[in-house]
């Protein structure tokens, strides 16, 4: 397939580079533009690109940057993006560490769906809940006893299974994990968010989350400092 990936941070490069691994054609660009990607793109064997070029003619997009930098993208970025393609959205938000507020998440909207509404498109959530580290180096081959999993939400069947696959390539086994709505269910706090579960944990987990407790308790542990930036 052709990958666009916007963000070569921890999460985007991670995913660059074992989705070129793959056999994939990977395009890769990050805030500094095609000569700020080339370097890395070089390295991978991947193609150095800016925003625009990341979404033009590709069947994947992948939004590796922080959340709220999806407010900087330009307005008409995915004006010709064919509505069939996949966008894989795997941001989390940090607010009073990295992030600045977005009243309407700390109200409880779900991450992903303020994403989506930000590019006006859906997009799937996928890759967040996992550590750069574990991302980058625990990936497994499929059929591996108690291989890792990573949850994959979102509202389109073909887009989540595209994105399932892709997962399952980058050496994990990919878990359904419900609507876009329900992703909520793998941010921060709680008890899907970077801990490294097998397929049944990851299922047994995530119906442990609790939507009204994690906001709460997420603002509670970075009042005093208790929660990183693992991802």
């Amino acid at each position: 397939m052709k990958i666009g990936i916007i963000g070569t941070g921890n999460i985007g490069g991670a995913l660059a580079r074992k989705l070129s691994a793959a056999g994939h054609d990977v395009r890769v660009a990050n805030s500094s533009g095609t000569e700020g990607a080339r370097a890395f793109a070089r390295e991978i064997g991947a193609e150095p690109t800016d925003v625009h070029g990341a979404v033009a003619g590709v069947n994947v997009i992948i939004l590796a940057i922080p959340l709220p930098a999806m407010r900087e993208l330009p307005a008409n970025l995915f004006d010709r993006v064919p509505i069939e393609t996949t966008i894989i959205d795997t941001s989390n938000y940090y607010p009073g560490l990295r992030d600045s507020r977005i009243p309407e998440i700390d109200d409880g909207l779900t991450e992903s769906v303020w994403v989506a509404r930000q590019i006006g498109r859906p997009v799937i959530k996928a890759f967040n809940n996992a550590l750069a580290y574990t991302l980058a180096e625990l990936g497994k081959p499929k059929g591996t006893p108690s291989r890792l999993a990573i949850a994959v939400a979102g509202d389109d069947v073909r887009s989540k299974q595209t994105a399932m696959e892709l997962v399952n390539q980058a050496g994990f086994d990919p878990v359904d994990a419900g609507s876009l709505e329900d992703s909520w269910r793998q941010q921060p706090s709680t008890p899907s968010y970077c801990c490294d579960y097998d397929a049944r944990g990851s299922r047994c987990g995530n119906p442990w989350s609790c939507r009204h407790e994690a906001g709460p308790v997420a603002r509670a542990l970075r009042e005093v400092g208790v929660e990183s930036l693992p991802c």
